[in-house]
């Protein structure tokens, strides 16, 4: 995979002397233990706002790790486009039936070691059904998913959990949600948890 502020140690030990402090001080935590695995999936919800892309960010800095992340074409657009690259992004196409899954797969075979973190939800407006590509990268890679959270309420940022998918998308779907029913986004009102 490609460079990215992780693989920067002056710049990222710079960043995470600015970043760490100011999400400390603002009252937020580290959540969990971070799993020692190679590759997974990493499920991150609620995504109900613009903050949690500085404060994951932050905690990305604050517990050393080097993952990348799924987003929409339009935020690759200058002048930021370089900027969230770096930070780890891959741009995703939406308008074109690209099949995701399998690159992403692809991904996960070229590389040792690789973490790609996806919002389920695929926006940060209220939905009422998960987007479930997230399930089949993992399960088409044969990689666990992680289960990381963004909770407003309790003010910590995390993984708790890991699954490996089994398959029946039903079942597993239905324990991911669980775990984030309690979870408070930062506008709840926009937070459906992928629930009709």
């Amino acid at each position: 995979m490609r460079t990215t502020v992780s693989d920067t140690p002056l710049v990222t030990s710079i960043l995470r002397l600015l970043c760490v402090p100011i999400v400390w001080l603002r009252g937020w935590r580290k959540s969990g233990l971070m799993p020692e695995i190679k590759k997974c999936v990493i499920v991150v919800a609620p995504h109900t706002s613009n903050w949690d892309f500085p404060i994951g960010v932050s905690f990305v800095l604050w517990f050393r790790i080097k993952a990348f992340w799924l987003g929409k074409m339009q935020l690759f657009r200058w002048p930021f486009g370089g900027m969230f690259r770096w930070f780890g992004g891959i741009e995703v196409d939406r308008s074109k039936k690209n099949d995701l899954v399998h690159q992403v797969a692809d991904l996960f075979a070229q590389n040792d070691k690789l973490w790609i973190a996806v919002t389920p939800e695929g926006t940060r407006s209220r939905v009422d059904k998960w987007k479930t590509g997230f399930y089949y990268m993992a399960l088409e890679a044969k990689v666990p998913i992680a289960l990381a959270h963004i909770d407003y309420g309790k003010k910590t940022v995390g993984i708790d959990r890991v699954i490996e998918p089994s398959g029946d998308l039903e079942k597993d779907l239905a324990e991911i949600q669980a775990y984030y029913a309690e979870i408070r986004g930062a506008r709840q009102d926009q937070w459906g948890q992928g629930k009709g």
